[in-house]
C-alpha cells in the first residue's frame, strides 16, 4: 500500500482549523473556507499547483455536500487514532513532503513503531506530493511495489 500526503492525526493547528471551520462554514462561502484551508495545509509558492487542484476540485461541490464532507472529516481524527494504534500487516509505503508540516510529524512517529511502514520524505515538497513531484513520487512509489512484489 502507497499512502501520499497521509493523515494520520489532526494535529493542533489542524483541530483548531476545523472547530473554526464548523463555526464558519454557515456565514462564510465555502469556497472562502476551502481556499483558507488550502493556503494553510499548503503555504509555500511551490504548493501553489496543489492548492488550485484543491480549490478547482471543491468547486465540483455544492454547498450542501461540503457542509457534509465537512461534518464527516471533522469527526475523523477518533477514528485515524485506531489506524495509529493497529497495525495491518500490509506492507506500507508513506511517501511524505518535506514541508508537510501538519501530517509529517505523526507520520514519523507512526512509522516508528509499525514494523510494515516505511516512510519516504520528498525534499522540498508540501503535502500533495503526486501533484508537485509526480516524477519522484512515481519512481518511489514504483520502486517500493518492485520489492515487495
Amino acid at each position: 500500500m502507497v499512502l501520499a500526503g497521509a493523515i494520520m492525526k489532526l494535529n493542533l493547528r489542524g483541530q483548531v482549523l476545523m472547530r473554526l471551520g464548523i463555526l464558519l462554514k454557515s456565514v462564510i462561502p465555502y469556497l472562502l473556507l476551502y481556499k483558507l484551508f488550502a493556503f494553510i495545509i499548503m503555504p509555500r509558492k511551490n504548493h501553489k499547483a496543489s492548492r488550485y487542484l484543491f480549490v478547482k476540485e471543491a468547486k465540483k461541490l455544492y454547498q450542501k455536500e461540503f457542509i457534509r464532507w465537512f461534518s464527516l472529516a471533522s469527526r475523523v481524527n477518533p477514528l485515524l487514532s485506531l489506524f495509529r494504534i493497529k497495525e495491518t500487516p500490509v506492507p506500507t509505503l508513506y511517501l511524505m513532503g518535506e514541508e508537510d508540516y501538519m501530517f509529517l510529524p505523526t507520520i514519523t512517529k507512526l512509522v516508528k513503531t509499525h514494523q510494515s511502514a516505511q516512510l519516504k520524505v520528498v525534499p522540498a515538497c508540501g503535502h500533495v506530493v503526486n501533484v508537485e513531484k509526480p516524477e519522484a513520487f512515481n519512481s518511489i512509489a514504483l520502486q517500493f511495489l518492485k520489492l515487495i512484489r
